[in-house]
């Protein structure tokens, strides 16, 4: 088992028991705001190009195209209710920390990207990024998520690959906590 995975499980298994009120009640606003289903498995790709089901919370009306973030900016009307206020704190990624815990994410990589961003994933092969499982969180998101472009993403992300330790992880989750309190690049 390696210092990352060990990590991982340390901290997940904290922080998942911990997270489980939020949960719930994340949960129920989905519900009671636009019905079932209240949980998606979307198929993203991981390391090495392996292909996982990611859980997150349901922000999108039924029938809303899998297209990247960027593609629905200035497109409202593909947002449940309370989608926005979901999106806009994160609260949508709360529930994989299960993916943290079956070991198809980390708590920290580069944020996994659906098959058809061709170009993400292009970038990555050419920087090797594709070798780091996907995280929930990573050094991209907390210097300005869907703010940059995706060569500063991936730039973000070898840098993160040459630094990669537990003490970087843990800083990079404490600036995470600060990113959620910033409004730059967040939709």
């Amino acid at each position: 088992m390696t210092w990352k995975r060990l990590f991982d499980l340390v901290v997940g298994g904290v922080v998942g028991p911990a997270l489980s009120p939020f949960i719930v009640v994340v949960g129920g606003v989905v519900f009671i705001t636009s019905g079932r289903p209240v949980l998606l498995r979307q198929e993203r790709v991981g390391a090495r190009g392996q292909t996982f089901g990611m859980f997150k919370f349901r922000t999108m009306r039924r029938g809303t195209p899998l297209v990247a973030k960027s593609h629905l900016v200035g497109s409202p009307y593909a947002y449940t209710q309370a989608g926005p206020f979901l999106r806009r704190w994160s609260l949508d990624e709360l529930p994989q920390i299960l993916n943290v815990l079956r070991g198809e994410m980390s708590l920290v990589g580069p944020r996994p990207a659906l098959a058809s961003q061709m170009d993400l994933l292009a970038l990555r092969r050419k920087r090797y990024v594709d070798v780091l499982a996907p995280g929930v969180t990573g050094l991209a998101q907390v210097k300005g998520r869907e703010a940059l472009t995706l060569a500063s993403k991936v730039r973000f992300e070898a840098l993160y690959l040459r630094r990669s330790s537990i003490g970087f992880d843990a800083l990079i989750l404490i600036w995470t906590i600060r990113a959620l309190f910033s409004k730059r690049g967040a939709y």
